[in-house]
């Protein structure tokens, strides 16, 4: 018992050869059985062959031109329908487009952007520098400047950072107690000229820098070749606030740098509660954060008074902000 294959499933642009071939025969006999184009149901289905008006039983040729037409103009009709419907999506979306500004801003310009390799750290650091017209933060943990990739990093620096000096803004730096002597740290406060200071304490954090409080950056892996851009303004505030928290217990490194206040008699510990002050933290929290204990606290505050002649807490808060003794310190 024989079978019949199947017929592959094609559309009307591929025609098959047995389709043509039977196609040609109902042309030119004027139609076929149906039970011929039984295995052929690509004819039926484009309408080139139609059931005859007066026989059931037979098929007819459709003309290949009226065909042709009405599988265009079906064509063009989904074509039309589709750009209808392109117009339509396009006048929803507009006013959420618009809405999306700032969500475009910040495709443009990410909160945080991560930055690999050597080269690009240091162009992406110095576009940022060239930008800086208030103060550049920076904490430099202790680094072999022996080696050649910190002898070069050194000497990118020197040039950009002289560039931000002459610009008329500053630049504070945390190191190291044990970086206090290095020759190369050294060579550089004695070559920068301008606003510059540098400060050290027993331990810092990892190495940070921060730009006029614009942007941020900060290591993303162990060996300083990936570094992270940070713009989100939370995150920027977050890392100068602790800088400075930290840069109020530092020690001066260099005395020639060093910006003295106006009034005398105001020691650095003193002026480190000063800061604290300012921000409004009650002396539990001053005495935390400077290591000391209340009562040690409150005799610095006291002092502190004295000096400028305060007479309550409020006015304390206003002297401090009017001597400038943390404007020139900081």
């Amino acid at each position: 018992m024989s079978t019949v294959a199947a017929h592959p499933e094609h559309g009307p642009e591929d025609p098959c050869p047995e389709g043509v071939e039977l196609y040609a025969r109902a042309l030119r006999e004027g139609g076929i059985d149906s039970r011929a184009a039984a295995a052929l149901p690509c004819l039926l289905g484009t309408g080139l062959l139609r059931p005859a008006a007066r026989d059931a039983a037979r098929l007819e040729p459709v003309p290949p031109a009226v065909v042709l037409h009405r599988m265009l103009r079906a064509t063009t009709d989904r074509v039309a329908h589709e750009r209808r419907r392109e117009e339509r999506l396009a006048e929803a979306f507009a006013p959420l487009l618009r809405a999306d500004v700032r969500g475009a801003e910040a495709a443009e310009n990410p909160a945080i952007r991560v930055v690999s390799g050597t080269g690009p750290i240091n162009e992406a650091i110095s576009a940022a520098m060239t930008g800086v017209v208030d103060e550049l933060l920076c904490v430099q943990p202790n680094v072999h400047y022996s080696d050649s990739r910190g002898a070069a990093a050194q000497a990118v620096a020197m040039s950009r950072d002289q560039a931000l000096l002459d610009r008329g803004a500053r630049i504070r730096t945390l190191y190291q107690h044990t970086q206090r002597h290095m020759p190369l740290v050294l060579a550089r406060y004695e070559q920068l000229s301008g606003d510059v200071e540098a400060r050290s304490l027993d331990e810092v954090t990892d190495r940070l820098i921060v730009a006029d409080r614009d942007v941020a950056f900060i290591p993303a892996d162990g060996d300083g070749t990936v570094a992270l851009e940070v713009r989100h303004p939370a995150l920027v505030e977050f890392f100068a606030s602790t800088f400075y928290r930290l840069w109020w217990q530092a020690t001066p490194m260099y005395p020639q740098t060093v910006h003295r206040p106006s009034l005398n008699g105001v020691t650095p510990r003193q002026r480190a509660i000063a800061g604290l002050l300012v921000e409004g933290h009650t002396d539990a929290v001053i005495a935390d954060r400077l290591g000391m204990n209340i009562r040690t606290a409150r005799v610095h505050i006291a002092k502190l008074a004295t000096t400028l002649g305060s007479e309550s807490r409020a006015q304390l808060g206003y002297l401090i902000g009017r001597s400038g003794i943390l404007d020139r310190g900081a």
